[in-house]
């Protein structure tokens, strides 16, 4: 069992930056985060794995970026130049299973979340 606690999220204005931090209770392979905004589903925005290999999704390439201190058991979402859109539940999530080469960036691909922590951007 995994435990994930998410902490920075907040409310910015466009344009700003904000970090997002995500602590396991314990070693992982793969830790990703998703977003949810009111009235759509839940959306993969970025997953890394333990030899820090990333995936970043197309909608967020370029302002944001993932990392992780495997000394810490603690994964980041840097997001920089932060729109309205981004507006969303960001939950941290945790996959066990041994790295194959893929990235995972379904949900369903993960057996561990966070709670989510919200991210409010202003125009």
């Amino acid at each position: 069992q995994v435990r994930l606690v998410e902490s920075g999220g907040g409310s910015v204005q466009a344009g700003g930056s904000l970090r997002l931090s995500c602590s396991a209770s314990g070693r992982t392979v793969t830790m990703g985060w998703f977003r949810q905004a009111p009235g759509k589903e839940r959306e993969f925005v970025a997953s890394i794995v333990w030899n820090g290999s990333t995936n970043i999704a197309d909608s967020v390439k370029g302002r944001f970026t993932i990392s992780r201190d495997n000394t810490k058991n603690t994964v980041y979402l840097q997001m920089n130049s932060l729109k309205p859109e981004d507006t969303a539940v960001y939950y941290c999530a945790a996959d066990l299973r041994p790295y194959d080469g893929y990235l995972a960036t379904v949900q369903g691909e993960y057996d561990y979340w966070g709670q989510g922590t919200q991210v409010t951007v202003s125009s």
